[in-house]
């Protein structure tokens, strides 16, 4: 009896073992598709940025609306990268992209165990049915304080590489090569605006991931309890709301794209392309103002708005 029972222990230690490794390789490969579609998206959202800063290379053309009004429609994500392909070629659709990468893994990397030394362990998403309603609330704030550490220290870890990616992409407005690699961007961005370069944008930024995990977190816990128990519902659930959640505060990261880019050197942030905000809450006023809080919101049906205003930012 005394013999047998230690093999039991060294056998379940082993299978647990076995299933924490086999967790950890299944995390890297989903986190290397994840970065293997990021990268094959990178083009569209080259574009995006470019759409975001205001540069609009393509006249619009004539078009009809649905209900069959006269329209003014800008070209689509797909023309817009396929413009990018003519004027830089393929690879030059890939601008950027590597320090987006770096930025991406680091932050993965940092925030998970930044979210573990502070005590807020990962926790299982089990069904709603094995818990009592007081055992649901609790799991919801632990997993949305460790949610919220998560991001905000991600979207700070990732800002260095965020802005030299943004700045990458921004460079094809003026065609310039101020930024060109991941060391000499950081070498010049520390000569040109100090440590405080490197987290240009950083606080809309901070607010609009924040925001939004918030948001979606508890539109989903709320529908957790009171209408959907089933794991598979949540998940979709929260799918859907975390899209909402990020269309309605999408013009925050509008403004920190525009800030990224703006008063730094490149022909993209200065005038006459770009005016000179003071901070981000004058850049969210002045773009709101001219209606141009939510480009890039739409990437298909890109109508132009009639008015003086809006056709004088078009850069034919």
């Amino acid at each position: 009896m005394h013999n047998s029972e230690p093999q039991i222990t060294i056998s379940k230690a082993t299978i647990s073992t076995k299933d924490e490794e086999r967790e950890n390789v299944n995390e890297w490969v989903r986190f290397g598709l994840r970065l293997g579609v990021q990268s094959l998206l990178h083009p569209l959202e080259y574009a995006k940025v470019l759409i975001q800063i205001g540069h609009e290379p393509i006249p619009p053309r004539q078009t009809r609306t649905i209900f069959g009004k006269p329209a003014l429609i800008l070209p689509n994500i797909c023309q817009y990268v396929s413009h990018i392909k003519t004027v830089d070629g393929f690879y030059g659709c890939f601008r950027g992209l590597s320090p987006k990468l770096v930025g991406n893994m680091l932050s993965t990397h940092f925030s998970e165990r930044i979210a573990d030394k502070l005590g807020m362990a990962k926790i299982d998403d089990e069904e709603k049915d094995e818990m009592s309603d007081e055992e649901y609330s609790e799991r919801f704030e632990k997993q949305l304080k460790r949610s919220v550490v998560v991001h905000a220290a991600g979207a700070i870890i990732s800002s260095p590489f965020h802005v030299i990616s943004i700045r990458m992409m921004a460079q094809f407005v003026g065609k310039e090569t101020k930024y060109n690699s991941i060391i000499g961007s950081i070498i010049q961005i520390y000569k040109d605006e100090g440590i405080l370069g490197y987290f240009s944008g950083v606080i809309p930024r901070l607010i609009f991931d924040v925001t939004c995990v918030i948001a979606a977190s508890t539109a989903t816990y709320l529908v957790g309890r009171y209408l959907i128990s089933e794991r598979e519902g949540r998940s979709y659930f929260g799918s859907v709301s975390a899209f909402v959640t990020s269309s309605i505060f999408y013009p925050l990261n509008v403004v920190s794209t525009c800030m990224i880019v703006n008063n730094c050197g490149l022909k993209a942030g200065s005038p006459p392309f770009m005016p000179t905000y003071s901070d981000w809450r004058n850049c969210y006023d002045c773009l709101r103002l001219t209606g141009d809080h939510k480009r890039g919101s739409s990437i298909f049906f890109r109508y132009v708005r009639q008015n003086k205003t809006t056709m004088k930012r078009i850069n034919f």
